[in-house]
């Protein structure tokens, strides 16, 4: 029995063992991934299978070319990934290495205080804008009706879109994760009797998309500099900054876990 126990142990320190070598990997790649180091360790990869390669044919002199760069090789990662290295340690001495979704919240954090400061500067200035922020129903169609701009997503270059007599600035802006997907797009006007008459064109596109897709879109009206929000057919008109930012972190999920529905009860004024 107590070499039954034994046996047990070992397995589950060797599963967990096993575990954490893989969670660290993990964490490695969600670190490197989008920056210089991807090309560097596909170059790693290509010398190692050089090297497995060499000496499964007996290549001599190519197997000790690769067994001097294996040598080397751990010398040279450390040279080469020290910027990455670095930012490692740095996450490690905050505590924020082994959490589970570090930069995916900063950059997202990154990506809603880009749109509440570029819907902000267009309502100081009345420039009109229609923002649609695409979730779970893909919205192909509408993309290519528009401009294809892949662009990252940047309060600067949110703003620049819209400013009038541009090329871009008529029509929807459609987003995704933290990108600029499309601009000038057209989306399918709302032909609901319920819309009040002192709404345009935006404000109809809006309700229109949020219709038929589970979209987000946030329209500034060039008239007014009033910003307003639709979703699931309805509106929500004259917004403040902080409820603004409040419908962003709940209904895209974006680190905050309240109910969706409080950031739509309150303050936000509903069209009718």
């Amino acid at each position: 029995m107590l070499d039954g126990g034994n046996d047990v142990l070992d397995y589950l320190l060797i599963a967990i063992d096993i575990a954490l070598v893989w969670f660290v990997v993990y964490k490695l790649i969600m670190l490197i991934q989008g920056t210089k180091a991807v090309q560097l360790l596909k170059g790693i990869f290509v010398v190692l299978g050089v090297w497995l390669l060499s000496n499964l044919t007996g290549l001599s002199t190519l197997r000790w070319l690769m067994s001097q760069a294996m040598t080397w090789g751990f010398l040279g990662i450390i040279i080469l990934f020290q910027p990455e290295l670095r930012r490692a340690l740095e996450q490690l001495g905050r505590g924020s290495f082994f959490s589970r979704t570090s930069t995916e919240e900063e950059d997202k954090e990154k990506s809603i205080q880009a749109i509440i400061k570029s819907c902000n500067y267009m309502a100081k200035r009345r420039i009109g804008a229609l923002i649609t922020i695409e979730r779970e129903t893909g919205m192909g169609d509408y993309v290519e009706t528009g401009i294809t701009v892949g662009g990252h997503l940047s309060n600067e270059l949110l703003t620049n879109i819209f400013i009038p007599n541009t090329p871009l600035h008529d029509g929807a802006v459609i987003l995704k994760d933290n990108e600029i997907v499309a601009a000038a797009c057209y989306l399918p006007l709302s032909e609901s009797p319920f819309i009040s008459k002192e709404l345009g064109t935006r404000h109809r596109a809006a309700m229109g998309i949020s219709e038929v897709t589970d979209a987000l879109t946030i329209v500034v009206s060039e008239e007014t500099g009033a910003i307003s929000c639709t979703k699931s057919g309805e509106l929500h008109r004259d917004l403040s900054q902080e409820t603004l930012e409040n419908i962003l972190r709940n209904e895209l999920d974006f680190g905050s876990k309240t109910p969706a529905s409080k950031s739509w009860s309150w303050r936000g004024k509903k069209n009718g």
